[in-house]
């Protein structure tokens, strides 16, 4: 990681960014002789559908499934109770 001074990063914002931007670099930003920041690319961020395609699932199947969504609702009383009673 290379490290700059603050004075240098407010001399050289531009370069220094287009560092980061266009070679992922990380760069240390340095306050008498301190490392007090770092320039960094942001982490890149799955979306739901990547997240989702990664999980492996079993293969049902239609019958399989249909037995499953049955003895799901086995038991199960669509009408609605009054809490309070």
């Amino acid at each position: 990681m290379d490290t700059v001074s603050a004075t240098e990063l407010a001399r050289n914002t531009r370069d220094l960014l287009d560092k980061v931007t266009n070679n992922g670099e990380t760069i240390g930003i340095s306050r008498n002789n301190a490392l007090i920041a770092r320039l960094s690319p942001p982490v890149r961020s799955k979306t739901a559908t990547q997240v989702l395609s990664d999980i492996k699932l079993p293969a049902w199947s239609p019958a399989q499934a249909n037995e499953w969504l049955t003895d799901s609702k086995h038991d199960f009383d669509n009408g609605l109770a009054n809490p309070w009673e």
